[in-house]
């Protein structure tokens, strides 16, 4: 049975049309039953390895107010820290620890394209990152400890910040509400609220973010491919030019012809849209990159495997979705299309909506024609995984 979304009372077409992107809510024991996934002392050992994203905020005590320190770190960075008004935050936890990948499962009536990375914070009392703001929707569960939240709808730009800082802090905070936050609770966040959470005692936050994709860098990456389809042996030509009364004038009608080249090279079909952008969102992040397997499996080498460990993960590093375009079903998985037969039809909706996928509910498909050999392609590829033995 599917897992029902940690809305509370709320339904999802409540929160959809009238919070998401609109306007915070606070949800009260929305995983009554949670246990978190990692403890204080887990979250300091992923800090200390050098694959893990992870940084110390110390808004005193530090060398500066506001001190801003990148990892890996190491143990004694730990031992040596004040007993208050410090975050450590460790970014894509979800890839480092697997319980926390199927936490994002229940957000799945999310798109997969909007879905980011799990980010986990331990903070003692007093500590905090300061007002701020996120140009993305955020989700924000509370782990053990209690957190008080303040919010703002004020204005945020980078005039209204503390000067001179790593850190975009709101200098003049007016908090409008405020909201304490146990273990279990979830907050939700849309983009530009100024949100201050502190640390009432040792605490744990795991955050889950949306990927909202900057329109420049939107824009950026779809100029870049476009222009890297042309040919560079077309040139501009103007078969109509027209006598003019002055050479220096650029008349409206060569304006217009430019206009004409240029919309007519920039703007592909809805299809070749279609494709690009499910290429451009599962794509991995820059300077990120698939792990490979230690070898790569045949057929027979991964079904017997399979077997063994009685189930097959999603990497956390590869993302999936999938369109149907050209008459056919297109699945993307770390930026590559796959077309699938219509025989497999149903191998793209299985794929991409769930990270751990049971022997029981792959058997079915292990003898449909192509389908054991797309899980071969996938797992060579480093987007799938057999989780470690015990």
């Amino acid at each position: 049975m599917k897992t029902l979304p940690p809305l509370g009372d709320i339904t999802v077409e409540q929160f959809l049309s009238k919070y998401w992107q609109q306007k915070p809510l606070v949800i009260r024991k929305a995983l009554p039953d949670f246990v978190c996934p990692v403890t204080p002392e887990e979250l300091a050992g992923l800090a200390m390895e050098d694959e893990v994203e992870s940084r110390l905020i110390l808004e005193r005590d530090g060398a500066t107010p506001w001190e801003l320190k990148s990892g890996p770190f190491t143990e004694e960075a730990f031992t040596s820290l004040p007993a208050s008004h410090w975050r450590l935050e460790v970014a894509e936890a979800n890839q480092h620890i697997p319980a926390l990948a199927l936490l994002q499962e229940r957000f799945a009536f999310l798109p997969n394209w909007r879905l980011d990375a799990v980010m986990v914070s331990f903070a003692p009392e007093h500590g905090t990152v300061g007002p701020h703001t996120d140009g993305r929707d955020l989700f924000l569960v509370q782990g053990p400890g209690r957190q008080r939240w303040q919010l703002s709808h004020q204005p945020d730009g980078p005039e209204h910040r503390l000067p001179d800082l790593p850190l975009q802090i709101l200098a003049d905070f007016q908090p409008e509400e405020e909201y304490i936050l146990e273990e279990g609770d979830i907050l939700y966040l849309p983009p530009g609220v100024v949100h201050h959470g502190v640390a009432l005692e040792d605490c744990l936050t795991i955050t889950i973010g949306c990927r909202a994709p900057v329109i420049a860098e939107l824009a950026a990456a779809w100029c870049a491919d476009t222009v890297s389809r042309i040919d560079t042996e077309h040139y501009y030509n103007d078969p109509a030019i027209e006598l003019r009364p002055h050479p220096g004038l650029i008349t409206a009608h060569e304006l217009a012809r430019v206009r004409e080249t240029l919309r007519e090279t920039l703007l592909r079909d809805d299809e070749e849209m279609a494709r690009w952008f499910a290429s451009f969102t599962t794509d991995v992040k820059p300077g990120h990159y698939l792990p490979e397997p230690e070898q790569d499996l045949d057929r027979e080498t991964l079904l017997a495997t399979l077997q063994q460990t009685g189930e097959l993960w999603r990497s956390e590093y590869a993302r999936f979705a999938y369109i149907e375009a050209r008459g056919q079903t297109l699945l993307y998985v770390a930026g590559e299309e796959i077309p699938l037969h219509d025989t497999l039809v149903f191998a793209a909706p299985l794929l991409s909506g769930q990270r751990r996928f049971a022997l029981a509910t792959l058997r079915p498909h292990l003898d449909t024609v192509g389908f054991a050999e797309l899980l071969v392609t996938l797992y060579n590829l480093g987007a799938l995984y057999f989780p470690e033995s015990d």
